[in-house]
């Protein structure tokens, strides 16, 4: 019953997770107006609005104008729906089931917005932050290496906040650093990874740690080469300009991390 409420519950996040993918980068309030059709401007009604259903019943269509809606949004919630699922059977009804479920959603945002616009909104990537700070405390977390110095002096939930402001600090700190050393390396920009990249690093960090945000960075540059430098081949792309959705790839780390490395899978056991 637990597991059935958290995937509806994350199809319900994964639907405004649509509204924010569509209006952060666009500067719009994700309250009002109420969902419209791009297209023909007019209102959603509420049974047009039900996550996954509705899209797949209309076959991805607007009811009134026929246009075609994107299988984005459908994606969107579908892969917060399984997030929040796969959190409730790994961790049970706890603290850390509600830490990953926020985690995976943010990311999730992050990911498609940053393919999509080449933008990685505040509100998301700073929010998160806060978020993740706020978590830390109350969440089952292996001690960081801040605990070695204040093991004796504080209590459990303030190491582990700590702990979480330490991460966060030092994985944007390397992910901000690297830019300069590349122009200095090779005597041009970075272009690559702007500000948005070191928030979104610093949200990562407090939500899964240090040694989490260091595999994803590992990680996302890996996947980043990899596959963006074959996308820019196949699609005849200039490399020196081309921009590559470094989040997307850093947000896609993030989640396998959070997974199999640092988070659900380690403390339900499973691994």
């Amino acid at each position: 019953m637990f597991e059935a409420l958290m995937f509806l519950t994350g199809l319900l996040i994964g639907s405004f997770l649509n509204v924010c993918i569509y209006r952060l980068p666009r500067d719009l309030s994700v309250v009002r107006p109420r969902s419209h059709c791009p297209h023909c401007g007019r209102m959603v009604a509420w049974y047009d609005n039900i996550p996954l259903v509705s899209w797949l019943l209309l076959r991805g269509q607007c009811r009134h104008c026929l246009a075609s809606i994107s299988w984005r949004y459908a994606a969107v919630e579908l892969a917060t729906g399984l997030a929040f699922l796969l959190s409730a059977i790994s961790l049970g009804p706890t603290i850390d089931t509600a830490k990953y479920a926020t985690f995976s959603a943010i990311i999730i945002a992050l990911i498609v917005t940053d393919l999509q616009e080449r933008i990685l909104p505040d509100e998301l990537t700073l929010g998160g932050t806060i978020a993740g700070l706020a978590f830390s405390p109350f969440v089952s977390s292996e001690p960081g290496i801040l605990a070695l110095l204040f093991w004796n002096k504080l209590g459990p939930h303030w190491i582990r906040l700590i702990d979480a402001v330490f991460a966060a600090a030092v994985s944007s700190g390397l992910i901000w650093v690297l830019p300069w050393l590349y122009q200095k390396v090779r005597h041009r920009e970075g272009g690559w990874m702007g500000l948005g990249d070191v928030k979104m690093m610093a949200m990562i960090g407090a939500f899964i740690g240090l040694r989490g945000s260091l595999f994803t960075m590992f990680l996302g540059g890996l996947l980043g080469s990899v596959l963006g430098y074959t996308y820019i081949f196949l699609k005849k792309k200039d490399p020196s300009t081309y921009e590559l959705p470094f989040g997307t790839f850093l947000g896609a780390a993030a989640l396998a991390v959070a997974v199999w490395g640092e988070g659900l899978v380690a403390l339900s056991g499973l691994k």
